[in-house]
């Protein structure tokens, strides 16, 4: 990991984006020990609206607590991708979710496409869990903080009665965006 590892997640209010930012800081500040920050933004809109959510990780204390040169997006749909797929370094990353995303921004970036919401609703039976399919993702294309990290801090913000279900969109998420790597 550089010295400073700017993420940020995009799609709709109410889709957990905001939760997936703040579970990936409390990874790398809480059980790895490194400097993070997450900031959100949502229109007025609250639900259904834009909204994003930008983690910054770094190895020496954060000057400045925004993004400015974003190492890699997530964009769960096309207004949040029209609207901040932008400022990706070049040889970043974008994941688009594939049923949502239709005209995917052009950029010097790498595009990772995945029917995020689908796979979390045919293969788990629950599309509330897409975001925690989508952490996994990020966490597995970054490496912003290791697989384990990531676990961990996904299961320390869910209720005994969902872990399996969370443990199993992390990996799920993980596992497929390995194989399209």
């Amino acid at each position: 990991m550089s010295e400073r590892f700017e993420i940020r997640f995009s799609g709709a209010g109410g889709q957990g984006l905001i939760t997936a930012g703040i579970i990936l800081a409390e990874a790398a500040c809480i059980i790895e020990g490194k400097h993070a920050v997450q900031s959100q933004s949502y229109g007025p809109e609250a639900r259904g609206g834009a909204s994003k959510s930008e983690v910054i990780i770094s190895d020496k204390p954060i000057d400045y607590p925004k993004a400015t040169i974003v190492d890699a997006c997530l964009a769960m749909t096309q207004e949040s991708a029209d609207k901040y797929a932008n400022g990706i370094k070049p040889g970043g990353v974008l994941l688009i979710d594939s049923d949502f995303v239709k005209n995917v921004p052009q950029g010097d970036f790498k595009v990772y496409k995945m029917p995020i919401t689908r796979t979390a609703k045919e293969d788990l039976g629950r599309e509330i869990v897409a975001n925690v399919v989508a952490l996994g993702a990020m966490i597995a294309l970054t490496g912003a903080v290791s697989r384990e990290s990531g676990e961990k801090a996904v299961l320390s913000k869910v209720p005994a009665a969902f872990m399996d279900l969370n443990k199993k969109a992390y990996s799920l998420g993980f596992e497929k965006i390995k194989a399209l790597m």
